[in-house]
C-alpha cells in the first residue's frame, strides 16, 4: 500500500476497515485512531506498528498493510514503520483488545516473522503468512 504519511496510512486502513464493517464509517475509526496515536505512538519498533482503538458499536476488525515505503510512526527506536497491523474492538472487550494486542506483540517482536511478512509478494501470502505466524506463536 502506498502512504506517505502515519496519517495516510491511517486514513486508508479506516477505509478497509469500514469496507468490511458497514455500520462503521470510516472517518470514525479513523478519528478514533488519531485519538490513540496522540496519546503515544503505536509504533514498536522493528518497522512495525500496532495501532488500535476502541469504538462504540464496533465488531473487532482489523487491517493488516505492508507499506510501499516505510514512513515515521514516531517509533520508540525511531525507525521508520513499513508494517502495520490495525485493530479496531467494541469499547466494551477490553480483555479480548488486551489478549489480542499481547499476540501480536509476540508474533512481531521475533525477527524471522517480520522477514518473513516483508518476503510476501501478494496480499494473500501476506495474509496466509501471518496466520500461519499466529497459530505458531499460539501453539
Amino acid at each position: 500500500m502506498d502512504a506517505r504519511s502515519r496519517k495516510r496510512a491511517l486514513e486508508l486502513a479506516a477505509e478497509m476497515i469500514a469496507e468490511g464493517n458497514p455500520a462503521l464509517s470510516a472517518s470514525a475509526i479513523f478519528e478514533n485512531l488519531m485519538t490513540r496515536e496522540r496519546l503515544g505512538s503505536t509504533g514498536l519498533g522493528e518497522g512495525i506498528a500496532i495501532p488500535h482503538c476502541r469504538v462504540n458499536g464496533a465488531s473487532p476488525a482489523a487491517a493488516l498493510l505492508r507499506l510501499a515505503g516505510p514512513v515515521d510512526f514516531n517509533s520508540i527506536d525511531d525507525a521508520p514503520v513499513d508494517l502495520l497491523f490495525v485493530l479496531v474492538v467494541p469499547t466494551e472487550e477490553t480483555q479480548a483488545h488486551l489478549t489480542t494486542l499481547a499476540t501480536l506483540a509476540r508474533v512481531f517482536q521475533s525477527d524471522a516473522n517480520r522477514q518473513a511478512l516483508r518476503a510476501q509478494n501478494s496480499d494473500r501470502a501476506l495474509y496466509d503468512t501471518f496466520l500461519q505466524l499466529v497459530a505458531a506463536t499460539n501453539a
